[in-house]
């Protein structure tokens, strides 16, 4: 005659195959293998049990739980293709299909990576640093006065500790002086924020990439040549560049640089693209007392740096009337850059 354990597992298995539906066969594993199921029960009464039935009985109880928990895999498997296959038959395969839209890159960000990919290929790096900066790093560094408009509230955010909000990327160049001795050749993209009233020309949060070059004898010649390799690059290798003396407190001397093309969408008249110049030797001097030694000996080493306003350059570039568009998420406007 059969054990009892073995009268279980037959049992088990004929309700599984039997089961037509997922709560039925869920019901049938509680019922024989959950806590107080019939076949689990028997771990229990192995306690009682004599010293010969034991090993006999905990042979047979393995056997029963590792049979029902096969069958009821087996079954379930069994379901889930009967439910997917009775779904798939419902589907009328006549009816068009759902169109799937692939999205694409900003187009600031577009512009982002043609910027960054001309400046790569010029041998720079790229460098990076956080957005809420200190006062130094911001402006006093950069040889801006206490008294420079820049620094006034009604242009800058200012946080309750008395840091702020970047106004320019020019930040990670001091950065990047801090960290490393010369010669450095690097690019900082990112973001920045002034108190600007928003309109089609102005917003309160910009994008930037601004250079940094630093190296024996770096000269105006040198700055002249980088920057009007990138302008034409971007804009059509018969774009025409001028350069116009400018004040900046962070170079001397400065210029904005103006670009003209037949490639742009505006006609060919003289547009400001860049901000630029060598940069001021108490630039130097300042990084040298926060890196305490003489790295940056402005007898020695000279630089250029740069600032591109890559928000006015996409909408140059692009035909762009309204810089509000950028951040509008219209995807009338968006899919045109697909």
């Amino acid at each position: 005659m059969s054990h009892e354990l073995e009268q279980l597992r037959d049992a088990a298995l004929a309700e599984i195959a039997a089961a037509t539906g997922e709560q039925v066969l869920d019901a049938a594993r509680v019922r024989y293998l959950g806590r107080a199921g019939s076949i689990s029960a028997w771990a229990d009464r192995m306690k009682s049990l004599s010293k010969e039935e034991r090993p006999i009985v905990g042979k047979l109880l393995n056997e029963a739980r590792t049979a029902v928990t096969a069958a009821i895999q087996q079954s379930a498997e069994r379901l889930r293709t009967m439910k997917e296959a009775t779904e798939l038959a419902n589907i009328d395969i006549s009816l068009p299909g759902t169109a799937a839209e692939l999205g694409t890159l900003h187009p600031l960000t577009q512009m982002l990576d043609r910027g960054i990919g001309i400046f790569r290929r010029m041998g720079f790096a790229l460098a990076e640093g956080p957005d809420v900066e200190t006062e130094w790093h911001c402006f006093d560094a950069l040889n801006t006065a206490a008294d420079h408009p820049a620094r006034n509230e009604q242009n800058t955010f200012y946080l309750p500790d008395g840091r702020v909000l970047r106004t320019h990327t020019s930040t990670v160049q001091i950065r990047t002086m801090q960290s490393a001795p010369p010669p450095i050749r690097v690019i900082a993209p990112g973001a920045a924020y002034r108190r600007d009233e928003v309109d089609a020309t102005h917003s309160a949060q910009f994008h930037q990439i601004e250079g940094l070059y630093v190296d024996e004898g770096v000269s105006v010649a040198d700055l002249k040549g980088t920057l009007e390799f990138f302008l034409r690059e971007l804009f059509g290798s018969d774009s025409q560049v001028r350069f116009r003396p400018h004040y900046f407190p962070f170079t001397e001397p400065s210029f904005e640089i103006d670009v003209k093309s037949k490639a742009l969408k505006g006609g060919e008249k003289w547009l400001e693209v860049c901000g630029c110049g060598m940069v001021h030797p108490a630039v130097f001097e300042e990084v040298n007392k926060a890196r305490k030694d003489d790295a940056y000996d402005p007898e020695k080493w000279s630089g250029f740096a740069f600032g591109l306003g890559m928000d006015r350059l996409a909408m140059i570039l692009f035909g762009i009337p309204d810089l509000r568009l950028f951040a509008g998420n219209d995807l009338r406007f968006l899919r045109q850059f697909a």
